[in-house]
């Protein structure tokens, strides 16, 4: 689908804090270690890791050993754990022993969220939700005072390479309006066109997977990213 020419209403008038983060799925796993520190050095924000069973999307991915890998060769490299899971509840543990410092659980999985939310953050570990593509929006509201950032998925996850889900972008600008202050993140077919329009809709944090393992030059690619985003740190 091609980017609508999207124009959200009363957004915040706040500075955001912008975040880019490249996801692991996109790496090349042969050179895991060379690529996590080409992810760091690149002058990303965090990595994101992809945790997929094979129940809640039809693939499956790492385990919490990739994550504590990750600690262990990158350990300054903040690290967002997205539970791509039917029953994240039966693993919030062992991913925070294993280094993850923000654990993302979905709306859809199989469990009560306002006390997985309470587990998570009584872990020491930050609290977040996502949302798919199908699932409206307003499902969020009874639990955001509870989540410290809300992903919205822009593609159906599962694999990586999709091509980005312009119709989310309502949702993240009604995250926006209801919670100025909340971290929103977007995730899939993030790239130089589509993570400026995910940025006008309100988020301030970005998901970019093929796009930035992709490139000879990560450094740059994240500097020019840097420089799109910087005429929407503040909105008229």
């Amino acid at each position: 689908m091609n980017p609508p020419t999207f124009q959200p209403s009363n957004l915040p008038t706040l500075p955001l804090n912008f975040q880019i983060l490249p996801s692991l799925l996109a790496a090349d796993l042969g050179r895991l270690a060379d690529e996590l520190r080409r992810a760091e050095a690149s002058g990303a924000d965090a990595i994101h890791i992809d945790i997929m069973d094979p129940h809640f999307v039809p693939n499956m991915s790492f385990g919490p050993s990739i994550v504590d890998f990750c600690r262990r060769t990158c350990p300054d490299f903040y690290r967002h754990v997205h539970l791509m899971m039917s029953r994240p509840d039966l693993y919030l543990e062992k991913f925070a022993a294993a280094g993850a410092q923000t654990l993302q659980v979905h709306i859809e999985a199989d469990c009560d969220l306002h006390v997985e939310l309470g587990r998570i953050r009584a872990l020491g570990v930050k609290p977040a939700l996502v949302i798919n593509p199908e699932t409206p929006v307003e499902i969020l509201a009874p639990y955001l005072d509870e989540a410290d950032e809300v992903l919205v998925m822009t593609v159906h996850p599962g694999y990586g390479g999709q091509k980005f889900i312009a119709e989310c972008l309502p949702k993240i600008t009604w995250l926006r309006e209801r919670r100025p202050g909340l971290d929103v993140m977007i995730d899939g077919g993030g790239n130089a066109e589509t993570i400026p329009l995910a940025a006008k809709a309100g988020a301030n944090q970005f998901v970019a997977g093929s796009y930035l393992f992709g490139q000879s030059d990560m450094r740059a690619a994240v500097a020019d990213l840097r420089g799109r985003l910087a005429p929407r740190i503040k909105r008229p």
